[in-house]
């Protein structure tokens, strides 16, 4: 691969290219574009954490698409008994095409995308969830039409929400954000989502009024308020997050016509009510199987 490869560990890293993607995925979801565009290709996909959506999307993806999927667990590689990741990357620069890792640490992919030579791919870090947030606005396209939107997160602050704050910024799509106080986005990137907001047009609320984020919202987002990696705070944190569950009443706050979305998994009577992630404005499972459509865009861009 040569000096001009594209890597994809952040939004905004496809900033000038998300309706480009949004429209391959699809054109993918509807069947229109076909045969094996990758085929006699592999994808290493390294799994530092654990994964359903993320890891079946992928390799059914690059299955379709022709190609080969690799599942390397790093327990399993030398890496996880002390080889660099630099020499890691190296040498599965020779054997493959493009590199997916789902890893503990940011760092880690841009460590990655450093030394390989081939394009990598994040599949979940700490700071993001960039391939969740491509599903996340196809999804609310196909239900909506549009980014004229209001989208309502509660909850934590995490790597889903990083990624929703950027791309939502991009789009000119509102955004507003209710966390408890001190956890709220990462403060870089709600800073460089408010200056990129300042050409598009999009208003971003970072608040600790999990009512004021939902009101009038026309998508009603929460994730689970303890991710991997936090369980030693897991009393704690449910604690201050209580107020913050999307329930009936909270649920009213937007608009009749509001979808639930949430990436999954859920714990069901924690960040969200069964009424609501099972009921009729709910799009989960519509929001899950597009997690395999925005995989297969994101390679056939990255890889053909």
């Amino acid at each position: 691969m040569d000096k001009l490869k594209r890597d994809f560990l952040s939004i905004s890293d496809i900033k000038n290219e998300i309706d480009e993607i949004l429209d391959l995925a699809i054109s993918f979801k509807n069947g229109k574009i076909t045969g094996k565009p990758l085929e006699g290709k592999s994808l290493a996909m390294i799994f530092q954490k654990s994964s359903t959506r993320t890891r079946v999307s992928f390799e059914v993806g690059m299955y379709e698409l022709g190609g080969n999927p690799l599942f390397l667990s790093s327990s399993l590689l030398q890496m996880g008994r002390g080889e660099s990741i630099a020499d890691t990357a190296k040498v599965l620069s020779r054997y493959v095409a493009g590199i997916m890792i789902r890893a503990t640490s940011h760092q880690t992919v841009i460590e990655f995308a450093k030394e390989a030579n081939v394009p990598v791919i994040n599949g979940l870090t700490d700071l993001e969830h960039p391939c969740q947030a491509l599903a996340d606005i196809q999804t609310i396209y196909e239900k909506k039409g549009d980014f004229n939107r209001k989208l309502g997160y509660v909850g934590d602050g995490n790597n889903v929400c990083n990624s929703l704050l950027l791309i939502s910024a991009y789009l000119g799509m509102d955004i507003s954000i209710a966390t408890p106080k001190g956890y709220e986005p990462n403060e870089k990137i709600i800073n460089q989502a408010k200056n990129i907001s300042k050409e598009t047009g999009s208003n971003i609320l970072i608040t600790n009024d999990e009512k004021e984020a939902v009101f009038k919202a026309d998508v009603v987002y929460t994730d689970v308020w303890i991710s991997m990696g936090d369980e030693e705070d897991e009393e704690i944190k449910r604690n201050k997050f209580l107020k913050y569950q999307v329930n009936t009443e909270l649920m009213k706050l937007a608009k009749d016509d509001a979808i639930f979305m949430h990436c999954l998994p859920a714990i069901r009577g924690e960040e969200v009510v069964t009424e609501i992630i099972d009921g009729s404005q709910s799009v989960v499972i519509d929001q899950a199987e597009n997690r395999l459509h925005a995989q297969k865009a994101i390679l056939y861009y990255l890889l053909k």
